[in-house]
């Protein structure tokens, strides 16, 4: 039997993900879903008290979102209809679970993305930041991810971006892109 696999466009970009116009953005959110600094900060200023409240009521129902999980929220003031919270995991050495912990927050998000109908998404470096995962490493794991749902499921959004906040990220992505693609 033949699986018919629909094309997605796969970009990288340097910006800033607030400013994303796709259908949803994922957040590098803490597991008590709170705002934080960050990409967090950025996206709920930008997106406004829904998001707060969607938060707070999933705190609320679930408890927060463990590591390596994903949760959705309505996109509030964002050009994004929904934001896709996932938390990525606090750098340990790498011997603690941490490359599969953050290919599962991609991997969650990308399922929530295609449980939504979500046509296109932007990701930003998840766990880089004050969790201090290496750029270099989290670039590889993330679109060794990416790429890994590609191919296990035909129905991947059309336009998946990385939406990455300077130059130096920008570029390890874009290493890892030929690395990981043969680009």
């Amino acid at each position: 039997m033949k699986r018919q696999i629909r094309e997605t466009t796969l970009e990288l970009i340097q910006g800033d993900i607030t400013k994303s116009e796709v259908d949803a953005i994922v957040n590098a959110a803490n597991s008590e879903l709170i705002g934080g600094g960050g990409v967090d900060g950025a996206i709920r200023r930008a997106g406004g008290d829904e998001i707060e409240r969607a938060c707070a009521e999933i705190r609320r129902r679930e408890g927060g979102c463990p590591t390596g999980q994903a949760v959705i929220t309505p996109g509030g003031n964002l050009h994004a209809k929904y934001v896709i919270h996932t938390v990525g995991p606090v750098w340990k050495g790498g011997n603690s679970g941490e490359a599969e912990l953050l290919a599962s927050c991609y991997q969650k998000s990308l399922r929530l993305a295609v449980d939504n109908d979500i046509q296109s998404i932007s990701f930003p470096s998840i766990s880089t930041g004050i969790y201090g995962y290496p750029t270099e490493k989290a670039a590889v794991v993330a679109l060794t991810a990416v790429k890994g749902f590609m191919f296990q499921d035909n129905t991947v959004p059309t336009t998946i971006r990385f939406v990455l906040f300077d130059e130096v990220t920008h570029t390890c992505y874009l290493d890892a892109l030929r690395t990981v693609f043969g680009k």
